[in-house]
């Protein structure tokens, strides 16, 4: 499936900012078997001073930017057309859990791909007892560590409510679980720390959802902003596996990778420092169409 992307990210400030460093993760990735980047372009208002492109630990396109001038407003403006593919139909031959620790421990890599980056606490995402506790409360020990992730995300779908006002960027994971009410930003933290309490290594992944369902099909939940998920390692045979606990669904042909990490703070898609005073107003406008 072909989608054209148009992404608009737009800051404003109370006061003029004097300088500022931003990283921008906005640039979907080629991904073998899954989606390539057919084209794509960031561009930017103000032009900036410098611009740099790079790879980061974890494969994914940044694009670092800095400004010298002052500025009272700025716009990073993404365009791009991705082929999606449709995943395979597969079987369920991952281990159950209770094998899962021995499998992880016949890895050696430290690469990028190495589940041991996404197995303990991170620096966005700490591990309190009560994700385990809940995520015990959904599977037992002998189940494989696929049905492990649906029966979880499927739990988490139905006792978490959807809320665009509840929660902001910055909220912990563990207080929007307590309030069972979030973003997708929240859905898939809490996920990944319930995965994570029970032995099966996660990360983030953000992305985009197409806007515009098929026919007969509900509209997705994030459809409107970037999106995020969940990727989880289900065992040497299996490897990763991606699932969406906002929409309780796997991800799919509808889902746009753009980049992963270990939670939200390896892939923000906007991140960096300005020198400022005053408050500041944002705006994001999402537009993913199919062809």
């Amino acid at each position: 499936m072909l989608y054209d992307l148009n992404l608009e990210i737009t800051y404003e400030y109370a006061s003029p900012a004097n300088a500022g460093l931003h990283a921008l993760r906005l640039m979907p990735g080629s991904l073998p078997g899954q989606q390539k980047l057919l084209s794509g372009q960031i561009r930017l208002v103000p032009d900036p001073s410098e611009l740099f492109e790079r790879i980061d630990f974890f494969g994914n396109a940044v694009t670092d930017v800095a400004y010298r001038k002052p500025h009272s407003e700025l716009c990073f403006k993404l365009t791009a057309r991705v082929d999606r593919v449709a995943a395979a139909e597969e079987f369920d031959i991952s281990p159950p859990l209770t094998a899962l620790p021995r499998e992880l421990g016949s890895i050696q890599s430290l690469g990028p791909l190495a589940p041991v980056h996404f197995l303990g606490p991170s620096p966005r995402l700490p591990i309190d007892p009560a994700f385990e506790v809940y995520a015990r409360e959904q599977v037992t020990p002998d189940r494989s560590a696929v049905s492990a992730v649906e029966a979880l995300g499927r739990a988490l779908n139905g006792d978490m409510r959807f809320d665009s006002d509840a929660t902001t960027v910055d909220t912990p994971a563990l207080e929007a679980f307590e309030r069972r009410h979030g973003v997708c930003q929240d859905f898939s933290h809490i996920m990944i720390a319930c995965l994570r309490s029970i032995g099966i290594p996660a990360g983030y992944v953000s992305g985009f959802l197409r806007t515009l369902p098929p026919e007969g099909q509900p509209r997705l939940e994030g459809a409107d902003a970037m999106h995020a998920w969940v990727r989880a390692w289900c065992g040497i045979e299996v490897g990763w596996i991606e699932y969406d606990p906002t929409n309780a669904v796997r991800a799919g042909q509808d889902h746009i990778v753009v980049a992963r990490g270990r939670d939200y703070g390896d892939v923000a898609p906007v991140k960096g420092t300005l020198r400022t005073a005053g408050g500041q107003t944002t705006s994001h406008k999402v537009d993913v169409v199919p062809h």
